[in-house]
């Protein structure tokens, strides 16, 4: 720790006892000595300058005040499922207004990018894969939250809900690169739209391999595939296009307007969107592989129900000439041919054997049994 940094932080923790000096209240030496902590929402809180992170991890408002101070300086500060209480506080000391507090508290939003006096807000959806053994009508496949990027001069704040979309990768990452974190707050933002979209693309291949299972099954001679479980991964799939479609409109609308990122992170932005589209277009293939497994479907249930249809009418018609011959000899007249020969119930009960064996037979050869 060098002299300055010292100094400051010795000054820090006399200005406490200074104002209860001054107030005329009792002094708690280790009450004036202790830093402040960050709350529990905090998962992380540096101060970077010239794109190096400086030590330790102070508390948001003493960053901020530190990044005010010093030049090519902001603080990043990342919060995960903040309290109402947290967010207020953090509005306060970053100079947030309210509808911006009360965007950050609630999850859920579409992807968009908005400009609230001097800070953008970059909204963008989060997805993660989950694990499963075998898809079924209740699986879940895909995890969406999302993630809300606060830009300023001097700070950029990242409020995380859900568990997708972790953000520590996404700080070592962008640490070990210097030269782009130089380049301020949109690095970060640039960094964190870069981790989603690559989550995208990580899922999109998860997805991929579900698809072809159930495609297999679906085609399988042996097995057949629950309609149900199509439906599931529908839904799965209509919920990560909703996380991504619609973010290429405001990642576009990010590169023109003209307090957007700086010219220097143009190009890793366009790179970025070029990913997107990829991720957009996987999507939309996988939909319309969907829909195409999803009405080959329900014509081999067609299919099949015709081919019971066929199968009952055939057996009824078999059954019929039983029914006929037994309803005929049933009737009660005295005059019948046959009820006086000593063969006539034989031969009655073969004429009906060999009309079934008969039916059986053409209706096998034409494929109705």
């Amino acid at each position: 720790m060098d002299r300055s940094t010292a100094r400051t932080r010795q000054r820090g923790r006399r200005l406490p006892a200074l104002l209860a000096r001054l107030l005329g209240r009792p002094v708690d030496p280790a009450a004036a000595a202790a830093p402040r902590s960050n709350p529990d929402a905090v998962v992380d809180c540096a101060v970077y300058v010239s794109g190096r992170r400086e030590p330790g991890r102070p508390h948001y408002a003493d960053a901020y005040a530190r990044a005010r101070r010093t030049r090519r300086s902001f603080v990043w500060l990342g919060l995960h499922e903040p309290g109402a209480a947290v967010l207020a506080a953090v509005g306060r000391t970053f100079g947030l207004d309210e509808l911006s507090v009360a965007q950050a508290l609630a999850d859920g939003h579409r992807p968009t990018v908005q400009r609230h006096g001097e800070v953008t807000l970059l909204v963008l959806r989060t997805a993660g894969y989950v694990e499963h053994a075998e898809l079924t009508d209740t699986s879940e496949v895909i995890d969406t939250g999302d993630v809300l990027v606060f830009l300023g001069d001097r700070f950029v704040i990242t409020v995380r809900h859900g568990a997708a979309g972790t953000l520590t990768p996404v700080r070592e990452d962008i640490q070990r690169r210097p030269g782009v974190l130089a380049e301020g707050p949109w690095a970060v933002a640039y960094a964190v739209c870069a981790r989603m979209v690559e989550l995208y693309l990580e899922v999109a291949g998860h997805l991929e391999r579900d698809l072809e299972r159930v495609e297999e099954r679906v085609f399988a001679r042996d097995r057949d595939a629950d309609i149900q479980q199509i439906y599931q991964l529908k839904r799965e799939v209509v919920e990560f296009k909703r996380a991504v479609l619609p973010l290429p409109a405001p990642l576009r609308a990010l590169l023109e307007q003209r307090d957007g990122p700086p010219p220097a992170l143009h190009r890793w932005f366009a790179d970025v969107e070029g990913r997107l589209a990829r991720a957009v277009e996987q999507i939309g293939t996988y939909d319309d592989l969907l829909n195409s497994l999803l009405q080959a479907r329900l014509a081999k249930l067609a299919v099949d129900q015709n081919n019971d249809m066929r199968k009952i009418a055939a057996w009824a018609a078999i059954a019929a000439t039983q029914t006929a011959v037994a309803g005929i000899y049933g009737m009660n007249f005295a005059h019948m041919p046959e009820l006086g020969w000593r063969y006539g119930y034989p031969g009655a009960v073969l004429v009906t054997a060999l009309a079934a064996f008969t039916l059986y037979r053409l209706f096998r050869r034409s494929g109705w049994l």
